[in-house]
């Protein structure tokens, strides 16, 4: 069932001006409340440029319309570092989630796989990569105020941004006789979310048994949390469910990932529990270990729902 409310809107324009105490008080309470409410938020002002995302995603919907043979010599190169090798990909025939993808990670780290064509498409993932790379330290500097965390306590804790990384991504149009899926739904594991999206829809989060449509609007960016801020906060903040439908046309958007240090261990802070005489609803885990279990999820589909590992399988 979908609902017909809306995800939560804030302003962050207030963090970009001077002197605006009471802006920038409204505006982190707003998210403390969204966090709690939806775990997504639709962000305005936020200080990524509409036409640097607009060129975005005109210049990965190009890329995505080139023949196939084209998309391949994006191809990752062989012993790539990572679970999930930058470059072209596309969901696995067995897969319920019909889409194709092109992976950038910290373009400072050299992994990244670009296509000659279209002309452009590099530097524009490039720079929305940095202009996302920042509006990440400013939301995770705005939860750490809404979690009552000691001033710079997340940024000293997520100082790494070499894990951070974001997918260029297209949905098949909807056919029929198959359920749709464009994204099955799931929580995200890292830290925080950016979504950039074309005027298509699709998006979808679960709030309260509902399906709250995302809808697009021009200049906005979705965001939200993962599973590494709702059990730092001991479930004070929401990592909610949420999942793409497809559409009778291709859907274009970009996925920002705010990561985390694989070896970081994640468990619930003592402001959430020893401080404040609540138990901890999460057993502490390796996030490297976590990712790993999430990948094989998707490399390895379970076939029964039970057997998917997520945050639940950390819970007490």
């Amino acid at each position: 069932m979908a609902a017909s409310s809306a995800l939560p809107v804030v302003d962050l324009g207030p963090f970009f001006a001077a002197d605006d105490e009471d802006g920038v008080a409204r505006a982190t309470e707003a998210v403390r409340e969204a966090c709690r409410s939806h775990g997504f938020f639709r962000a305005v002002n936020h200080g990524v440029p509409s036409e640097l995302m607009a060129r975005a995603l005109e210049l990965s919907a190009a890329f995505f319309a080139l023949p196939d043979e084209e998309k391949a010599k994006v191809r990752p190169a062989e012993g790539f570092p990572t679970p999930i090798p930058a470059g072209y990909g596309r969901q696995p025939a067995h897969s319920a989630d019909k889409s194709e993808y092109v992976l950038v990670f910290n373009p400072k780290l050299g992994f990244n796989a670009y296509p000659d064509e279209p002309a452009g498409f590099r530097d524009a993932v490039e720079e929305c990569f940095a202009k996302l790379t920042d509006l990440g330290l400013l939301i995770q500097d705005i939860l750490n105020d809404c979690m009552g965390l000691p001033p710079g306590f997340l940024k000293n804790y997520n100082s790494d941004r070499n894990f951070d990384f974001m997918s260029a991504k297209r949905y098949f149009p909807a056919t029929e006789g198959e359920s749709n899926n464009g994204i099955s739904q799931h929580e995200d594991g890292n830290c925080i979310t950016f979504i950039l999206q074309d005027s298509v829809g699709g998006l979808e989060v679960l709030k309260d048994g509902h399906w709250v449509q995302a809808e697009p609007v021009d200049g906005s960016i979705i965001v939200n949390i993962g599973d590494v801020i709702q059990v730092l906060s001991n479930k004070k903040l929401k990592s909610a469910t949420h999942r793409v439908a497809r559409k009778a046309v291709h859907r274009h958007s970009f996925a920002f990932f705010f990561g985390i240090h694989g070896d970081k261990w994640i468990e619930p802070l003592p402001e959430f529990t020893d401080k404040v005489g609540e138990a901890p609803r999460y057993r502490g885990f390796l996030y490297k270990e976590y990712e790993q279990l999430r990948v094989r999820n998707k490399t390895h589909p379970p076939s029964r729902a039970e057997d998917v590992i997520d945050i639940t399988h950390y819970a007490i």
